[in-house]
């Protein structure tokens, strides 16, 4: 192994780190909060289809804001790192 792989599993190491805390921030966010975040998945476009013994949901239009919103950050980060 050298100085290069080093440094790579060096970093891959700080971005799981990274990313782990964030999840831990945004799950207790959730579970203190939740009833602010309980229009999310109930959207108009989001799909739900309830019949006698089958349920489908596909929540389209709260993944597309989420994916703007996650892109708007993403966006933020890199324009001032």
């Amino acid at each position: 192994m050298n100085q290069h792989d080093f440094l790579t599993m060096h970093n891959i190491g700080k971005l799981i780190l990274i990313i782990g805390l964030i999840l831990v921030v945004i799950g207790g966010l959730i579970w203190l909060f939740g009833n602010i975040f309980g229009w999310f998945g109930n959207l108009p476009g989001d799909i739900r289809i309830k019949r006698e013994n089958f349920q489908f949901y596909f929540p389209i239009t709260s993944m597309i804001l989420l994916s703007a919103f996650i892109s708007f950050v993403l966006w933020l980060i890199r324009r001032f790192l």
